[in-house]
């Protein structure tokens, strides 16, 4: 039975894929490239093979035979075990089913906003807001393609939810923008001093917890 090592999502696309029907690597890559998968899943050659050979070492997958196209060098041909069928249906099961943590490079950013000025984190939040419209833009126009092509929505899903998702982070951000140059965001007043002449003032005021009583005392 294969062991769980669910780390790499495009492991899964190598099942799916050969859950249709026996491929070769580099038909597996042009079959999820052509179906757009690779905007869902990270996809390069070289992570492909390893994915293909640990798959193997798993037993998910086994190799049926080989094929040549003209002077191409022979590529081997892989199957869908069993275990390799059971496993491709309980990593889709749990994906859908149980939300995990996503460790993203904004959130990370947003975890460390301090090191930066404000007013340099409100004009880099800008270039994002630009960033955002752009891709939604281009989203759209994806979208009205293949609502012209009458490709059913199933088939595109994953791109809407990456249409509400941009939509969302791009309303979250022009609200933060705001809250910063308002100077309503709690905090913010010790964020301008830590950068500014009186940044250990400030810092000695974080430490001895006076920061936690900002947004009282500005109310006040």
């Amino acid at each position: 039975m294969a062991s769980r090592n669910r780390n790499n999502a495009l492991a899964l696309g190598v099942l799916i894929c050969l859950g249709e029907r026996p491929m070769h690597p580099y038909e597996i890559a042009n079959t999820l490239r052509q179906r757009q998968k690779h905007e869902s899943v990270r996809l390069n050659y070289g992570s492909l093979y390893a994915v293909v050979a640990a798959l193997d070492k798993r037993g998910c997958i086994a190799p049926q035979g080989t094929t040549r196209d003209g002077r191409l060098p022979e590529r081997t041909v892989y199957r869908l075990t069993d275990e390799g069928r059971i496993e491709a249906r309980d990593w889709l099961t749990e994906l859908i089913s149980t939300p995990a943590k996503d460790y993203t490079n904004l959130e990370a950013a947003l975890s460390f906003l301090p090191a930066l000025p404000p007013g340099d984190v409100a004009e880099l939040l800008r270039e994002r807001v630009t960033h955002l419209e752009v891709d939604l833009a281009r989203a759209a126009g994806s979208r009205e393609l293949v609502e012209k092509q009458r490709v059913p929505r199933l088939f595109w899903v994953e791109e809407e939810y990456r249409t509400v998702i941009r939509e969302a982070e791009l309303g979250y951000i022009r609200r933060l923008i705001g809250e910063i140059e308002n100077g309503t965001l709690e905090g913010v007043k010790w964020w301008h001093a830590i950068h500014t002449s009186d940044a250990e003032s400030a810092w000695s005021d974080a430490t001895h917890g006076d920061l936690a009583g900002e947004g009282k005392g500005d109310e006040a």
